[in-house]
């Protein structure tokens, strides 16, 4: 958790955010900041579809793309056409503590017995399911993955401002993340 850059007041936003949407994000959400209106949104969010994650942002503010582990790989028309067509520059990829994704394989009999008992498959067909799905959406580290997805996608869209942040479930709250090598 050494990554971790608490940000709990305005002076504590990374410079590189500030004046930003991601600023703004960090502004709203931790702050508990007013914001708007905003007649069109002006960042993306990628986050995961966790339960557990609400964020407080103005109505208007962004497109809010949820996908387990805040995976985008399999949702990139999505993200071209927030750039594209709504006109955002800027992405804040949010992974958050205590991922489902994370260590999915251990969670395969849970998985399978889950859509035999709730939704009726046949345990062959669950198992299958799994088998073919659980190795694309898999993360491993919530920190590691969001970090080089973040990379993946400052390379695929190179005038946007992309930011991995990190929400912590056991206060509710953002964290923007250092990047590069640690040294010890």
């Amino acid at each position: 958790m050494d990554r971790l850059i608490s940000v709990a007041a305005e002076a504590e936003i990374p410079a590189s955010y500030v004046g930003t949407p991601i600023g703004d994000l960090l502004r709203f959400h931790n702050l508990g900041q007013a914001g708007g209106p905003f007649d069109q949104a002006r960042l993306l969010i990628g986050m995961c579809m966790d339960h557990r994650k609400h964020l407080r942002i103005p109505d208007n503010f962004a497109y809010i793309i949820r996908t387990g582990g805040a995976n985008l790989r399999y949702s990139e028309f999505k993200v071209s056409y927030a750039i594209a067509v709504g006109g955002v520059g800027a992405i804040a990829l949010v992974a958050h503590t205590q991922c489902g994704m994370v260590n999915l394989m251990a969670r395969r009999e849970r998985f399978v017995t889950g859509l035999v008992e709730r939704a009726g498959w046949d345990p062959e067909w669950a198992e299958e399911h799994f088998h073919h799905f659980a190795p694309m959406f898999e993360i491993g580290n919530e920190i590691d993955f969001v970090l080089s997805e973040a990379k993946r996608l400052r390379l695929r869209y190179p005038r946007c401002i992309v930011a991995p942040l990190l929400y912590r479930v056991e206060d509710n709250l953002l964290y923007a993340l250092r990047e590069g090598p640690m040294i010890a």
